[in-house]
Order: C-alpha cells, then structure tokens, then sequence
C-alpha cells in the first residue's frame, strides 16, 4: 500500500526524476549532521500543504521542503530549522513539511511566506546558512494512516521535538521485543503485516538516541493520538548559538533513553539511562518530560517542577566519561 507524493510543485517531472537518481548515493552521508550548520541556497515556492511529509495543512507555522540528501527517507519531516540569510543575517525558523528533489545537498525551498521574512521575494535566490533547532510542541503524537488496520498498518510521529529515527512496537504488556518497523519517503512507518489489532507499546528514537515509550496504544485510525511525552532538548534553542540539557563539562548535552519497566494503570516506574555523547568526560544533568508526580528515585537526584523532572548524578556516577553510559530510575503516580 503506497501514498503518492501529493506535493504540488513548479518543477519537471524528468528533472525530479533526475535528481531523485542523483542524490541517492548522498543520502547516507547527510546522517549524523543534526548538529552542525549548513549551508547553501534558499529559494521559495507556492506551499498550501500536502507535502511529501504528509503532514495535514499548517497553521500558524511557517515550512519548508528539504534537500533530498539532507531529507533523508523522511527523517528530516517535523523537525524545526533556523535559516539564515547570510546577505542581511536575517533569521527564521520552519518546520521541514516537504521535500525538494532538484535542490543541491545544503539548500531549502522555504515556503513562499518564510522567506519574505529574511528577503524580499524579488531576490529569488539568496545564500543561507541553517542548522536544526528545537521544536516547541509540548507533546509528541501518533497518527496510524486511512487504510490501517491488524493486518496493514502506517504510523507517523507528529509533534516531536527533534528528528525522529526509528519506531518499534510490541503488544501492549508483553515485555516482548520491540518490533522495529522501515521508513517511507512519504513519511510513515509501516508494517506490511500489521500489528495485531493492538493495544500497543510504541517506542520513538530519536537522532541523538533518546527514547519514550507509550503504553496501552490503541489502534485508533485517523485520530492524532497524544502521547503525553516528549524527547528531552538537545538541539539548541532558535536564536541560540547552543544549547539543550542544562549539562556542563561537554560541548554536547547528555543523551537521555527512556523505558517504562512497570505499568499498572494508576502508576508506573521507569529506567533512565543517561550516555556521554563527548570524546571529553561530562558532568551530567538532564531534564525531560513526565506524565505524573514521581515519588521516588534511585541512583540520581531528581526534582520535579510541573510535568519536567530535573535529575543529576550522585557521588559515585555524576562525571561519565566520553562515550559512557550509567542509569537511573524513578516511579510516579498519574
């Protein structure tokens, strides 16, 4: 079962072919540059929504198509990129909703009311600069495509707060592995042969690693479905240079995964395992989002201030050294 890239779009079919055939080889080279700048041109189109991302029309944002190689089989959908005019070093930011074929590796085609904010229309094609950002939705989504069904399934993830990389289901309760399932340019993660007729446990991986992972999902079709979580910031903040995480002692923030070990409804506890993404050693802090009120931790001080929990080592794991990873765990009432 396939979904047509709907995008209505200025270019030739024959180039679009071209390019797609070109940039192939690319593809795997744009990964692991989520924290980088980039750079290349900016050029505009007409976008009222149907984008090769399959997200439903925008409101109140603005978006943009990528690259092909920066695209990367749909890993760049839904992620949030800070573009700079480097004529007049005017900013802003879009969320990635489509896909350019025929542009370079480094170029964005911005929608046409993103780039009359940093250059007038007239200008056509300008030099940027961008980099990715981080996304301010409060909790990420699932969406399980028209057609779904035990025995065909398509799931997307919406409003996450960095790229997503990977997503995996299990039978909800099993304790079973996680069933990883493959990508498609138009942005959905299919199963073939379905997922059995549910509930599920998801679990969302995003670029730098991190995981959340919902329990009880139900197979509910057409229906944004609010996970109440979301990824930890590691990507700075538009307008900052850095940011993300509140750690010290690295250039790179620690790298949260999150699982849920025990679920009984009115309460759960969860595993935290916290990595050193540096080649230098890190003293770790991290903060993310929690559905609940914990009432208590092991191997870490943990805080909690409205639905974020702040949580640092103790004596014997506070400093982690490049490329290390230690754990700790909390529970909470909902």
């Amino acid at each position: 079962m396939q979904s047509p890239d709907t995008t209505e779009r200025r270019h030739l079919k024959t180039l679009l072919i071209g390019s797609l055939l070109a940039a192939a080889p690319l593809m795997a080279a744009a990964q692991g540059n989520y924290q980088q700048q980039h750079t290349g041109q900016g050029t505009f189109y007409g976008y009222g929504g149907g984008g090769n991302c399959s997200f439903p029309q925008p409101t109140g944002i603005l978006t943009a198509a990528m690259n092909t190689a920066d695209y990367n089989t749909a890993q760049a959908c839904g992620a949030c990129i800070e573009v700079t005019n480097l004529n007049t070093q005017q900013s802003t930011v879009v969320r990635v909703d489509d896909r350019c074929p025929e542009c370079a590796p480094g170029d964005v085609d911005l929608s046409q009311e993103a780039f009359a904010k940093i250059s007038p229309l007239g200008a056509g094609r300008i030099p940027i600069s961008w980099k990715y950002v981080s996304c301010t939705p409060p909790a990420a989504k699932l969406y399980f495509k028209e057609g779904s069904s035990q025995w065909w399934a398509g799931v997307q993830v919406r409003d996450h707060r960095g790229p997503v990389a990977s997503l995996g289901y299990r039978a909800s309760g099993s304790g079973g592995t996680f069933t990883s399932l493959g990508r498609e340019m138009y942005n959905y993660f299919i199963a073939p042969s379905g997922m059995g007729a549910g509930p599920y446990d998801i679990q969302v991986t995003d670029v730098f690693g991190q995981q959340i992972t919902a329990t009880g999902v139900a197979l509910a079709v057409t229906t944004e479905i609010d996970l109440g979580l979301q990824f930890p910031q590691v990507l700075p903040s538009p307008g900052s240079p850095s940011g993300g995480g509140g750690n010290t002692g690295g250039a790179v923030p620690a790298t949260t995964a999150i699982g849920v070990d025990n679920d009984w409804g009115q309460g759960y506890c969860s595993t935290v395992t916290v990595t050193n993404p540096n080649p230098t050693p890190l003293t770790w802090t991290v903060s993310f989002p929690v559905a609940g009120t914990t009432y208590t931790s092991w191997n870490a001080a943990v805080s909690q201030s409205g639905g974020t929990v702040t949580a640092s080592g103790v004596s014997w794991n506070q400093v982690l050294q490049a490329g290390a990873s230690t754990s700790f765990g909390f529970c909470a009432n909902r």
